[in-house]
């Protein structure tokens, strides 16, 4: 039995990465987020356009939205930049900013970005805690750690850096953290150290095994009501349409891209998720066929199954039918995606 929390779901647009280039109807879809509600609006970044630039111009139309970043990838600035951005995105915004952070993939981070991938969870740590401390602004930074050593004390340096604390007074001394995360150990350190957490891939399926790598972490931070205002902001994939196949097949491809297109063998944190979620020979299959060059056949091999654990698709009554099994999760926001003109639709089917 799951005990239905009573919470009020929100709502969240996702304008997701660019392609090409910048998505077109974006601006128009945040200020029709705007205007029916939404609670927040995201963007994101991987190896092409930044995730802060965006969030300011588009948001600079907007007065009520939260602005969130899903995700600013770690590795793309020192702890520091990441604190400077926020404080600076929270004044003009006026106190609207959440600081979505995560780790990339292992492709990403030393491909992209020259960067040895490490020990994520480690370097976490370390970054959030010099973050919230910059924010606080109660005394200069000094940080000693295994990844960041500020002021600098390697003999390669000069000896001359001090400790310094942000000249801007930030507007609030505490900014929302948002770790994205896939592993249990970093879903339970997002319950730990941050104040929410941006999965991706969720499935209602998994809500205990997500709900207790959260409550560890709870256990952990030391603050005893923190359940209570942890957010989990999770994108969701919502394809309406009479048939539910050819619906599925807009979703499949994307799946098929996750589960075996991403990642090395043997390094792909999507292949796991998917694999605890009992998809593992499908998982397999999917990235034979990838690694073989065969996307199209890749795709078709998901079932509709896996589809639907992950994604909303088909009539939206069947869509209504299936969101009772997601309002029931630990999900405290739903991010939709999409043109303008279906945000009415999807605000309707999650919140009617």
């Amino acid at each position: 039995h799951h005990v239905v929390m009573s919470k009020e779901l929100k709502l969240g647009y996702s304008t997701g990465y660019w392609s090409a280039g910048p998505p077109k109807g974006a601006l128009e879809g945040v200020k029709e987020a705007e205007r029916l509600g939404f609670d927040s609006v995201w963007t994101a970044e991987a190896y092409g356009s930044d995730a802060l630039s965006p969030l300011a111009w588009w948001g600079s139309q907007t007065e009520k939205v939260r602005l969130g970043t899903s995700i600013m990838q770690m590795n793309a600035r020192t702890p520091t930049a990441a604190a400077m951005a926020a404080i600076t995105m929270d004044h003009l915004s006026n106190g609207r900013f959440i600081l979505g952070l995560g780790v990339s993939g292992p492709q990403v981070v030393e491909g992209w970005y020259g960067q040895a991938y490490g020990k994520p969870l480690a370097r976490t740590r370390e970054y959030v805690e010099i973050v919230r401390n910059v924010i606080r602004r109660d005394k200069p930074i000094e940080h000693h750690g295994e990844f960041y050593d500020l002021p600098y004390t390697k003999s390669d340096g000069r000896g001359l850096g001090k400790p310094l604390k942000s000249t801007v007074h930030p507007l609030r001394n505490e900014i929302p953290i948002f770790l994205g995360a896939e592993g249990p150990k970093n879903v339970a350190l997002s319950a730990e150290i941050c104040d929410g957490w941006l999965p991706l891939f969720f499935s209602p399926k998994e809500d205990g095994f997500y709900r207790k790598c959260l409550n560890e972490g709870f256990a952990k931070s030391g603050e005893s009501n923190k359940a209570d205002r942890f957010e989990v902001a999770t994108t969701i994939l919502i394809v309406p349409g009479d048939d539910v196949e050819k619906c599925a097949d807009m979703v499949r491809p994307f799946l098929a891209l996750y589960a075996g297109g991403m990642g090395a063998r043997g390094a792909n944190f999507h292949f796991e998720v998917f694999a605890r979620m009992g998809y593992e020979d499908v998982a397999i299959k999917v990235q034979d066929l990838y690694l073989a060059g065969k996307k199209d056949e890749a795709a078709a091999a998901i079932p509709l199954a896996m589809v639907e654990d992950v994604a909303l698709v088909g009539p939206p009554d069947k869509i209504k039918g299936e969101l009772d099994r997601w309002k029931e999760t630990c999900i405290t926001t739903f991010l939709v995606s999409g043109p303008p003109m279906v945000l009415p639709l999807y605000a309707d089917l999650i919140k009617g």
